[in-house]
This record gives structure tokens, sequence and C-alpha cells, in this order.
């Protein structure tokens, strides 16, 4: 798994790409792979921490709900003059047709991830698009 550096110039504008194998521990890897780049970027700690916990939660949901294959792009930019890690997940989109009965939940394990995510961004959202589904976090980066 290897991660592109778009521009080397300066920290803000610098945007990195991890393709996310769908295996049992990508997600893991690939939070090993941030934590190396948000300390590049010079990411405070605890808002680093943040930007992981959004990470794991937008690619998790990959992994379990969508079409492979899927990556995330991660940017330092500014937004309103302050600075934010940007976090976008792209997938090809719904693995079941919309309406379709999934396996049962268990909500003591799952189902609270998108409210974490609303939780520490500043803004988040959703991108359809004809070739999948973009899901996008904007998390303050001090």
């Amino acid at each position: 798994m290897t991660a592109v550096q778009l521009d080397t110039v300066s920290c803000v504008g610098v945007e990195y790409v991890f393709p996310l194998p769908y295996a049992p521990r990508a997600v893991s890897a690939v939070r090993r792979r941030v934590r190396a780049v948000l300390t590049t970027l010079n990411v405070p700690a605890d808002a680093a921490e943040n930007v992981l916990l959004v990470v794991s939660e937008l690619l998790t949901n990959a992994l379990v709900h969508a079409l492979p294959p899927a990556a995330l792009r991660l940017s330092r930019v500014l937004v309103d003059g302050r600075a934010v890690v940007r976090v976008e997940v792209t997938d090809k989109g719904p693995a079941r047709p919309s309406g379709a009965p999934g396996r049962p939940v268990d909500p003591d394990e799952h189902g609270r991830g998108i409210g974490i995510v609303t939780t520490l961004s500043a803004r988040c959202g959703v991108h359809l698009h004809p070739d999948g589904t973009c899901r996008w976090a904007e998390v303050p980066a001090g």
C-alpha cells in the first residue's frame, strides 16, 4: 500500500492518496500510515487523534457497506482561514441494493460511526457521483 504525495511545497494543499485493500487488517494498516502523514503535516497530537478516529470510521464503513475499490484522500487545507484535515473516502457505492435487508446489526457494536464523524468534524457530508460515493469530513487541525 503506497501513499502518493501530490505536492511537496507546503503542508497546506498537500494531498495523500491511500488505496484501501479489502482485507480484515486494512483499516489498522492505513491508520498507521495516516499517523505518519499527520506528523509530517505538523498536525497537533489531539487533532491527529480526532483525524485518526474519523479515518477509522469512514474506512470501516467503506469496507462493511460498499463495493471495492475504495481509496482514502487526506489533505491539510484552509477553510475560512482555519487549518483542517480533509478526509475523503471514495468507493463504488452500496454493497446491496437500497432497501434490501442486511445482516442484523448489534447496536452495541455498530451504528455510531457517522455520529462520531459528525461530532469530530467542522463539516462533513456525502457526495454521490455516477461511479460511486465519496464520504468526506473536515477535522480542525489546530
